[in-house]
């Protein structure tokens, strides 16, 4: 479940105690887990994908599709659940996507691929989020 506003970290050392090794330095300094290896690439268990870090509502997993880039994919997350930041780092511009609670990287959102309707792509890190099979 989600945490309550007062027992949310204030400081990255908060965090670190908080998260494994893996999941600060995805979620807290915008790492990326290796392709093909995060526990949800191939999930198509029924619930909704919470932050990782704070169970904040995310994803249902009716908007969870196989995109074959070897991460998660959603096409639509819960309104005002994300937020999108200009991501120019790499060489190439693209746009971070991080949880609107607590500030944790996501991954990025990829537009115009032609992969859903919607045409959306959040490439999300199975290190970021967690699946609750019993909420759906």
């Amino acid at each position: 479940m989600s945490l309550p506003d007062s027992e949310l970290p204030r400081t990255e050392d908060e965090w670190r105690v908080r998260l494994s090794p893996d999941e600060f330095r995805v979620l807290r300094e915008h790492g990326t887990e290796p392709a093909w290896t995060g526990e949800y690439v191939d999930t198509k268990t029924p619930g909704m994908y919470r932050c990782r870090a704070c169970g904040a509502q995310l994803y249902p997993s009716d908007t969870k599709f196989d995109s074959h880039c070897g991460w998660p994919s959603f096409d639509d997350a819960i309104p005002g659940a994300i937020k999108e930041i200009e991501d120019n780092s790499l060489g190439m511009r693209r746009v971070e996507i991080r949880c609107a609670r607590c500030d944790s990287h996501l991954g990025h959102v990829f537009r115009g691929e032609g992969f859903t309707p919607k045409n959306t792509r959040h490439c999300v890190n199975s290190l970021s989020i967690r699946l609750d099979p019993s909420n759906t």
